[in-house]
């Protein structure tokens, strides 16, 4: 992986950074080998982690074949009930995604996933256990908080 991003560095002229970081997650046994082999298994595209909430309509959501995985549609913020599934924001992509990646600023959420779920290439694990929306500042301290006292 590492050749890999060094020359998509060098052939797109930017610096990708990577880094290693022990966190609460790893310590509780983050899924990733699932993850991985969940990836391997239904051979598409790109895998991405869901998690339920309580409270959909707060999130976009994302719509998927149980039995299979398979992403059909993102639906944001809906305000009637489509599912409880919301897109966790953990990632496992084949480097073909990349070349989907325009070179201007991207939301690959809202842009490049929708257009892999249209071809049938993009699948959901849900994620076991403890999940938290760290998008306010006030969400985040609280997490940070919460990662100290556990650990």
């Amino acid at each position: 992986m590492q050749n890999f991003l060094k020359e998509f560095q060098k052939k797109l002229d930017i610096k990708i950074t990577c880094r290693k970081r022990q966190s609460l997650w790893a310590q509780q046994g983050h899924p990733l080998k699932e993850m991985i082999d969940f990836h391997k298994s239904h051979g598409g595209e790109a895998s991405i982690m869901v998690t339920k909430v309580d409270e959909p309509s707060k999130y976009g959501v994302v719509v998927m074949e149980e039995a299979t995985g398979r992403v059909e549609k993102f639906v944001e913020k809906p305000k009637v009930f489509v599912c409880n599934k919301i897109n966790a924001g953990i990632y496992l992509l084949n480097p073909s995604v990349l070349d989907r990646i325009q070179l201007r600023p991207t939301s690959i959420e809202k842009e490049v996933f929708p257009s892999i779920a249209a071809e049938k290439k993009l699948h959901a694990m849900v994620l076991p256990g403890f999940w938290m929306d760290i998008g306010q500042r006030r969400d985040y301290i609280t997490g940070l908080l919460e990662e100290k006292v556990l650990t």
